[in-house]
């Protein structure tokens, strides 16, 4: 699918980024991929690793419609992945939380339909499922803008959808590293915010997987919720340090006790796939009827329960001490 295309990455330096753009290079022949970013250091840095003759690197800001829309020029393909994500940092910063987060996604949305792009996928999180911090605010913001962006195309081509999961083992700013910090610093106490804490879990290579993956599933509208497990962070810190005591620190500002992937009040839009969840359009697709429990690669889901709810606490599928050190060692692989 993507041999002899060009793909561009917003926040192309990031973890996300880095890895996809592996991924993309082992796997298929892209004519072009276009790291887009604003820090100037992390592009050099990238460089050194990606330096293949397909690889563009342009420095411009998702604020920036300008920059982004000539960035776009002749591109097949757009990985929205740039934004503000640190919860306390959000709290404290409003207004450049939003500028990123809800104005750029709306300027990727425009500049993505001006140039003619073919599919778009922007990256989510849980926490834009009923969310009670601004990030979280501004991502439910940025889905509702992607997936009304398919009734702002016209006569084009291009298509929108979100992928939504959880945290990402070992990302920069995840607990796992701050942990890891920790441990290697001979340290015999972890602070931890609430005993009864629990997260999604997932690696980056499955992030990346699953996006890929969607390029090819994808109407136009959907949002993609990967089935992975849940992990209480007490069980992750005895997994990494058996050693340590704990210390509870308490909940920071704009964090959750549980996450939620699919609300409850989106059951009557949710499909159920043998590995994911599809959370359709509330709101009618003027490109005509589209039946999302059928998508593209003939995969046929099931109308979710009225009232299910998606979360991590109800979880199923709970990390073991073993599956958790193992988890960590495909984030350092």
């Amino acid at each position: 699918m993507f041999d002899n295309k060009t793909i561009l990455i917003t926040g192309g330096t990031g973890s996300f980024g880095r890895k996809y753009t592996e991924t993309l290079l082992r796997l298929y022949k892209p004519k072009k991929i276009i790291i887009y970013s604003r820090d100037e250091l992390k592009q050099f840095e990238m460089q050194q690793t990606f330096d293949q003759p397909c690889m563009r690197y342009f420095i411009g800001d998702v604020r920036d419609r300008e920059r982004l829309s000539r960035a776009m020029y002749g591109v097949d393909y757009v990985i929205h992945a740039a934004a503000l994500k640190q919860v306390p940092a959000a709290e404290y910063n409003p207004i450049e939380c939003i500028r990123t987060n809800v104005d750029g996604a709306e300027n990727v949305v425009l500049a993505a339909i001006d140039n003619r792009v073919k599919r778009v996928i922007a990256l989510s999180t849980d926490k834009a499922a009923n969310p009670v911090n601004l990030y979280g605010a501004t991502k439910l913001c940025s889905d509702k803008l992607f997936v009304a962006g398919n009734n702002m195309t016209g006569d084009r081509p291009t298509r929108f959808a979100v992928v939504r999961y959880g945290n990402v083992v070992g990302s920069r700013g995840s607990v796992v590293p701050f942990f890891e910090q920790l441990i290697a610093r001979g340290e015999k106490q972890l602070p931890i915010t609430h005993k009864d804490m629990t997260r999604f879990w997932i690696t980056l290579q499955q992030g990346v997987d699953f996006v890929l993956k969607n390029f090819e599933r994808m109407h136009g509208g959907e949002i993609f919720v990967p089935k992975i497990p849940s992990v209480r962070i007490v069980d992750l810190a005895k997994a990494m340090a058996p050693f340590a005591t704990h210390k509870f620190v308490g909940i920071r500002p704009g964090e959750k006790l549980h996450e939620v992937m699919c609300p409850a009040d989106d059951s009557y839009h949710t499909f159920e796939f043998d590995d994911h969840y599809v959370i359709a359009p509330t709101i009618k697709m003027f490109s005509g009827h589209i039946n999302y429990a059928h998508n593209a690669l003939e995969e046929r889901g099931k109308q979710a329960e009225v009232g299910f709810e998606y979360n991590s606490e109800a979880n199923p599928h709970f990390l073991t001490d073993s599956e958790i050190r193992d988890f960590n060692l495909l984030a350092n692989s």
